[in-house]
Parts: structure tokens; C-alpha cells; sequence
């Protein structure tokens, strides 16, 4: 087997392997680099009611009278912790939900969190939440994707004529990132 069978062999074997993370990180790289105008791994909704002022028996409610509190708010996802940071003031935390309590008024404000569908997982994924095993995972991606752009590169010069559509774009390719830089820094 020739070098140039070689190059073309790897190019396309590594490029089938590297699709689906591809996909991954490009529909997960969208989605963070517009992280100051949305939450793109949670749906966050806010809800307002007012239950109406709190009867307690001492001025630190009980985890017995935060669970009635609760009970009238009726919010159902599992109960984690409450604290109360104030006489009139209570945070309850539940699973994908805090709920701030106003005693006194019974003013009660809800942030409530939902899972974004796929792009949850795929962000926990390209941000290296899980750590370990997938550090290594994504290294290897990273190594294939510099194969890739070696093995394109060479496939550009092995041919019998070089265009220069190839090679002004390659260049564009490189001058990107060195532009921002200068912009930037």
C-alpha cells in the first residue's frame, strides 16, 4: 500500500469516526457560545403566587411546618433542604426547583428548571462535566480532528494539480483565529 492510499485511508476512516461527535460539539458549541442570552441546558420558568401569610409557632419554622409550607405552594418535585436566612424569609430547594417564601405576605416566587432536551446531555458532554474516562475520549477526538486536517492538507498537495481555491482557503482558515487574536488582545 502506497502513502497516498495510506493518507486517503485514514482521512476517511478517522472522518466516519468523528461524525458523531461532530455533530455533538457543533449543535452543543452553538448553544454555549450564546450562554449570555440563554441557559442552554435548562428551560427555566418563573411562577409567582401568594399563599398567604405563614402561621408558625416560634420564629424558626420546623422541617414539619416548611412541608406545610410546601403543601401550599404545591409544588410536587422532591423536597431537598430549606433554610431560612430571616425571620420572614424561607428558600425550600427541591429537585429542579427553588421556592422563595416571604412569611409575612406569603408571597411565594418559584424558579423551576427543566432539562433542554439533548442539548442538556450534549453540553454535559462537550464541557467535560464528567471528567475521567471522557477526558480522554475527547483528546482522542481532538487528535482525530488534527489527523484529519493533516491527512487534507497532504491529499491537497499529492494531487497532480493544486488549485488555488485550496490553498486560498486554507489560508482563510489559518488567518480566522489570528485576526480575533490581534482583535481581541
Amino acid at each position: 500500500m502506497n502513502l497516498k492510499k495510506i493518507n486517503f485511508v485514514l482521512h476517511r476512516d478517522i472522518g466516519y469516526l468523528c461524525i458523531g461527535l461532530t455533530i455533538l460539539y457543533a449543535i452543543s458549541g452553538v448553544a454555549v457560545n450564546h450562554i449570555d442570552d440563554w441557559n442552554p441546558s435548562y428551560e427555566i420558568t418563573k411562577q409567582s403566587q401568594n399563599i398567604g401569610k405563614v402561621e408558625r409557632k416560634s420564629v424558626i419554622l420546623t422541617k414539619e411546618e416548611v412541608l406545610e409550607v410546601l403543601k401550599k405552594v404545591g409544588a410536587t418535585q422532591e423536597f431537598k433542604n430549606y433554610h431560612q436566612p430571616r425571620e420572614n424569609k424561607l428558600n425550600i430547594f427541591l429537585v429542579d426547583n427553588k421556592i422563595n417564601v416571604n412569611l409575612k405576605t406569603g408571597e411565594v416566587e418559584q424558579t423551576i428548571s427543566k432539562r433542554r432536551f439533548l442539548l442538556f446531555e450534549s453540553n454535559f458532554l462537550h464541557l467535560n462535566h464528567p471528567k475521567k474516562l471522557w477526558t480522554y475520549i475527547a483528546d482522542l477526538y481532538a487528535i482525530g480532528l488534527l489527523i484529519l486536517a493533516i491527512t487534507a492538507f497532504i491529499m491537497m498537495f499529492v494531487k497532480k494539480k493544486i488549485k488555488y481555491r485550496e490553498i486560498g482557503l486554507t489560508a482563510v482558515g489559518f488567518l480566522i483565529p489570528i485576526v480575533f487574536l490581534v482583535l481581541y488582545l
